[in-house]
């Protein structure tokens, strides 16, 4: 196998092929990911080039040009500097976007589609009215929402305006998929937000306790923004005031729908049902079976 060195090392125009960067890949993993480094040079490459995980078998003797080479090259210097996969590529799916993540904004979970589903299942009986997604981040759920739901606009806010830049460029990356507008607002939870009468409030806001910090895994810890993980009192300051603010916000029947830390999803139910605006509150389940959202509508109009 060839050294690093030579992985970096040009390819004439003719051997430049998927199959010769696959390997190419591979030796630049090799030092820091040993026998998974095969699998995750086909999986990192296939992703780059926003293509299916056989993508790299199957057109193994297509022929690349240079910004192509390239890009797979630093995909795996970047990976094998411990950046997680989805940063390495530069690319992250969810639900059926594909959207550009960095270290500026969480990377999309498979979870968080539920989050999603959850909302268009609930606004299905009837079209219009304005969603917003809190803590948008890379602009995931906004524009899954956009794109599957039938509402009048998604408005879509974050704190951080280096986290509103990667959502506005992905914003204008799916906007023929887009069947509502969306606009993005700078500020803390709803403060952005004057608008009333909702239709929905969505959010997968910061739920880790900072004393946790340690037990996260490596890649999450030392990659992704601090701002999308932490929250104060042991992890509830920013949901409990999200709570609140959503209660004034939405309209009669008007739905919340929070991700939320799966240790702590009865305390947020709590928090919901002691706010005193909302019914029907619920916890659902994630796919594995962990308590990963809390669902409740704001209750109807009294008198």
């Amino acid at each position: 196998m060839s050294s690093p060195l030579a992985a970096d090392a040009p390819a004439s125009p003719e051997t430049r092929t998927v199959g010769a960067l696959a390997r190419a890949m591979t030796s630049l993993l090799v030092p820091s990911l040993g026998e998974s480094a095969e699998r995750e040079a086909r999986e990192l490459l296939a992703a780059v080039h926003d293509m299916p995980r056989h993508w790299p078998t199957v057109a193994r003797e297509s022929v690349l040009d240079d910004g192509l080479w390239a890009a797979g090259l630093a995909a795996a210097h970047r990976r094998a500097a411990g950046a997680p996969l989805q940063y390495a590529a530069g690319l992250a799916c969810f639900r059926h976007l594909t959207l550009a993540v960095d270290e500026r904004v969480l990377i999309p979970r498979p979870e968080t589609e539920l989050l999603v589903e959850l909302v268009l299942d609930a606004t299905a009986e009837r079209a219009g009215g304005t969603v917003v997604d809190v803590g948008t981040g890379s602009g995931a759920i906004a524009l899954s929402l956009a794109s599957e739901g039938r509402f009048d606009r998604v408005l879509a806010t974050d704190i951080s305006r280096d986290a509103l830049d990667v959502a506005r460029a992905n914003t204008a990356r799916c906007a023929a998929a887009l069947h509502a507008p969306v606009e993005l607002r700078h500020g803390s939870l709803l403060a952005p937000v004057h608008e009333r009468g909702l239709r929905a409030v969505v959010s997968n806001p910061p739920y880790i306790a900072f004393d946790e910090m340690s037990a996260l895994p490596t890649g999450v810890r030392n990659w992704e923004p601090a701002v999308a993980l932490f929250s104060g009192a042991n992890g509830m300051a920013a949901t409990a005031q999200l709570i609140h603010e959503a209660a004034v916000a939405l309209a009669p029947a008007g739905v919340l729908a929070l991700e939320v830390d799966a240790r702590r999803a009865s305390l947020v139910a709590e928090l919901v049902a002691a706010q005193g605006a909302y019914e029907g509150v619920a916890v659902r389940w994630d796919l594995t079976g962990r308590e990963r959202f809390v669902v409740a509508r704001r209750r109807e109009e009294q008198g």
